[in-house]
């Protein structure tokens, strides 16, 4: 996979990019580097981490996964 010029290799990362980009830093344009670096980390602490529902779990968030496996 780490090969030059192959296609999926960042693939993963580049989806998070263009999800962080479209869901979080589209919304806050022109606040101060303080406030950006707020908002990225709730983005991905409080909604893509906990709330986001994930396919590789069955379309549920990762608290409800957990929480069903307990």
């Amino acid at each position: 996979m780490s090969r030059k010029g192959d296609c999926y290799d960042n693939a993963m990362m580049e989806s998070f990019n263009a999800t962080l980009k479209g869901e979080c830093t589209d919304r806050h344009a022109g606040k101060s580097h303080t406030q950006a670096r707020q908002a990225i980390f709730e983005f991905i602490e409080i909604w893509y981490n906990r709330q986001r529902r994930h396919s590789s779990l069955g379309y549920v968030s990762p608290l409800a996964f957990e929480q069903r496996q307990s």
